[in-house]
């Protein structure tokens, strides 16, 4: 039973030896730990600190891509590798390496495809009153949009069976915490969540800039994923609202022709005519949305297929790759 455990990373020289550091390296039921390193585009020394603390694989973006994209060229790089489990954490060690083992508990014991770590933010003392309100706010928006129970939707720390990983398709340019959630819930994959610790802050968040940010694009991403897994709903429930204000609005100018002064609001009818129109035409759109859906889970059922198929093979590392016994030019053929 191999782990890999990947670590997207952005100038991280100075946290990721204490993050490297905290990771075990003999954990019972895993013959072999291994740690992959995804560079996105770093121009500090993170390269040459991860070379010299002896991580297995490295990945290297030459341009900065963002968290989602570091996040998928990881997975892509672990399941090519033959892991069969898949932990992801962070290079700001917040998370406690110490709690690996709890984290791939119930994947091992075949319990659960998917693991959320839980921070119980409520008790981390670096985290603002707001910050808290709307991470379990957020939270509680995605485990309904979902149809899970995972008490924090944003934890990074996160563990995948070979199986679940092969099955995700991220699409999010942000961030890929919200999305893989939803994206398992709706493929009725079995996720779970243990209780875990975090380290002190070692720096500010890279992600986003304010927590106005992060929730204006966290809320894109969820309605965005939400609506490629429930396109008839969101659709028929907006054609439902622009309806109803055109009734409402229509109900107005019938009041005031009833009463006599009809003529002063013609504007009423017309503006009451295009809500009811467009409403009707976010139904079709719905409709229309439903079928794209639908072929989207035959395309991404085909894909899983097919992945599968690959990765029985021998596989060819592409430039970007590199481990200890290779240069960053190399390719290394996985048996």
């Amino acid at each position: 039973m191999k782990l890999i455990i990947q670590i997207p990373c952005l100038n991280e020289e100075a946290s990721l030896p204490v993050t490297i550091r905290d990771i075990p390296r003999k954990i019972k039921g895993i013959s072999k730990v291994e740690i992959l390193i995804i560079d996105d585009g770093s121009t500090d020394r993170t390269i040459e600190v991860a070379r010299s603390l002896g991580v297995d694989h490295i990945v290297r973006f030459p341009k900065n891509k963002g968290l989602a994209e570091a996040f998928k060229a990881g997975i892509d790089a672990s399941l090519k590798l033959g892991a069969d489990i898949i932990v992801n954490t962070d290079a700001d060690n917040q998370y406690r390496g110490a709690d690996i083992p709890k984290l791939i508990a119930p994947i091992l014991s075949g319990d659960y495809d998917m693991i959320v770590g839980d921070r119980k933010t409520d008790n981390i003392a670096h985290f603002s009153p707001i910050k808290k309100f709307f991470q379990k706010f957020g939270s509680s928006v995605v485990r309904r949009l979902s149809q899970t129970k995972v008490p924090d939707a944003a934890s990074g720390f996160r563990a995948y069976s070979r199986d679940a990983a092969l099955r995700l398709n991220i699409v999010s340019e942000f961030t890929y915490t919200l999305e893989t959630i939803i994206q398992a819930g709706h493929k009725k994959l079995a996720i779970g969540h243990v209780e875990i610790g975090t380290n002190g802050k070692l720096r500010e968040s890279r992600l986003f800039k304010g927590i106005t940010n992060y929730m204006r694009r966290s809320a894109k991403t969820i309605v965005r994923i939400y609506t490629m897994y429930k396109p008839m709903k969101v659709f028929v429930i907006a054609g439902l609202i622009s309806t109803f204000i055109g009734l409402l609005i229509g109900l107005r100018f019938l009041i005031f022709y009833l009463t006599g002064s009809g003529n002063g609001h013609v504007q009423s009818l017309i503006l009451a005519a295009v809500m009811m129109i467009v409403g009707f035409q976010l139904g079709t759109l719905g409709v229309i949305a439903d079928l794209i859906s639908n072929n989207r889970k035959l395309i991404e059922e085909l894909l899983y297929r097919v992945r599968k198929i690959e990765l029985s093979q021998p596989v060819i590392m592409d430039d970007n790759y590199e481990s200890k016994a290779h240069t960053a030019k190399d390719k290394k053929q996985i048996s």
